[in-house]
């Protein structure tokens, strides 16, 4: 019998949740240095165990390639499921990183002196337990895992249908590997495999903190109007990239190429390219060609049709400006100068990441400041919209909101705070009588 079969006989899912609502309270008062013993030993039992990772995935690759067959999976998503051994080498690895991170535990944020022998301490603390829910990449569950073990939060996982036994498979070994640590509650990570356990989650507010939702749009927006609980993440990942009329040309082909085709299937990649009306006869007919021999279907607006130079460009649509391809797919479209990019950004964008090829400061400026993203670059590559590239050790997902958390969500995106106040016995009464007032001095470090 498979993992997933073992662990699908549960219905209801509330004792599950409980106990990791349990795990989450040991987990905060665990020591930052407990917390890291346990993060190795996992990234060690990833290592250990790849061959029983390889094996489950294979299974997942071979039902979805049939999926995919049939036209009930995108390429796109199938080449997010597969992983290899150099891919559970990296899962292990970004496990180390994030243990190597500083505690985002019990950092006193601000201290203020109230009064005499009144001290108001404001320190970080973990949410609780994190729900989150994702799709293909197996290499998720680690990442989360890792992140909500460092910042003593539990987290309850559910991954998509074409991933259950991945999913299974890696969950299993990292309760084992918690199962070391008899003060590491192994409930600390749980698993649920439907959509009725998704639709249950949804309901318990009381044990749940956090919701992330790692899908459509059509699914975030389910999940933000289906649950009491906050909503933390993003939809649709509809990229730019504007190339301004000063850009270098080779800096614009390279951060162009590598948007759209280093992995088309992800978020961060670029779908629509944006021109800037005088440098597109000199930029588009070499970049088109660089598409297309990147067997990328092109498709562009009328002005962009004229300086195919005999390549193929499939007319463009006003559907197009609108669509997340996840593919070899690019949509191209020439403007007059970067406020109407960023006017175009604004609109069709989904607040996720943009960027402009552009030698000028000025003209870089005026668009990060008036893009609205999560993300704005200059002169690179939208693919660098992630938390191990920015250095958080891994994410839990990209936020588009402006609540909590914005961008790649880390550690600091998975703790909140709390106020401690220490006194000596003081009541509100003298001070509302005018018998003490307050001083409200700021103390530093």
């Amino acid at each position: 019998m498979s993992v997933v079969s073992k662990q699908l006989e549960a219905s209801d899912i509330r004792p599950l949740i409980r106990r990791a609502r349990k795990a989450a309270h040991v987990l905060a008062t665990l020591s930052g240095e407990r917390r890291n013993e346990a993060l190795l030993a996992a990234a060690n039992a990833i290592e250990a165990r790849a061959d029983e990772i390889l094996a489950a995935n294979e299974k997942d690759c071979a039902a979805a390639q049939q999926a995919v067959e049939r036209g009930e999976l995108s390429r796109a998503m199938f080449a997010r499921l597969r992983t290899t051994e150099r891919g559970v080498a990296e899962m292990a690895a970004k496990v180390r990183e994030v243990a190597q991170l500083p505690d985002p535990l019990h950092r006193r944020l601000a201290t203020t002196e109230l009064d005499d022998g009144l001290v108001l301490h404001k320190e970080t603390c973990p949410l609780g337990v994190v729900g989150v829910v994702f799709e293909s990449r197996p290499e998720v569950v680690v990442q989360i895992s890792s992140l909500a073990l460092k910042s003593g939060n539990a987290v309850c996982l559910k991954g998509g249908a074409e991933a259950a036994e991945s999913n299974a498979t890696l969950v299993s070994i990292w309760r084992d590997a918690l199962s070391a640590f008899p003060d590491v509650p192994v409930d600390s990570v749980v698993l649920i495999h439907t959509r009725e356990d998704v639709a249950q989650i949804l309901t318990l507010h009381e044990d749940i903190d956090l919701i992330v939702p790692r899908g459509s749009d059509s699914f975030v927006r389910y999940v933000m109007e289906h649950s009491r609980i906050p909503v933390l993440g993003h939809g649709e990942g509809i990229c730019h990239v504007y190339v301004h009329s000063d850009a270098d040309l080779r800096k614009a082909i390279d951060v162009s190429y590598d948007s759209k085709v280093q992995y088309p299937a992800v978020c961060n990649a670029m779908e629509t390219l944006l021109v800037h009306q005088e440098i597109a006869p000199i930029f588009l007919p070499v970049m088109i060609k660089e598409f297309r021999n990147a067997s990328v279907e092109v498709r562009g607006c009328a002005r962009t049709q004229k300086f195919a130079n005999g390549e193929e460009v499939i007319p463009a649509t006003e559907e197009d400006w609108k669509k997340e391809y996840s593919d070899l797919i690019v949509s191209i479209k020439v403007v007059d100068g970067v406020n109407e990019a960023i006017e175009h950004i604004n609109r069709y964008g989904s607040r996720h990441t943009e960027s402009i090829v552009t030698e000028s400061h000025d003209v870089a400026a005026r668009f990060m400041e008036f893009v609205d993203a999560a993300n704005v670059f200059q002169n690179a590559s939208t693919r660098f919209s992630d938390g191990f590239r920015y250095g958080l050790g891994a994410e839990v997902g990209i936020s588009t909101g402006k609540l909590h958390a914005r961008g790649p969500v880390g550690l600091e995106g998975l703790t909140i705070y709390k106020y401690k106040l220490f006194g000596k016995g003081q009541t509100v009464a003298s001070y509302s009588k005018g018998q003490r007032t307050f001083k409200h001095r700021t103390i530093e470090g």
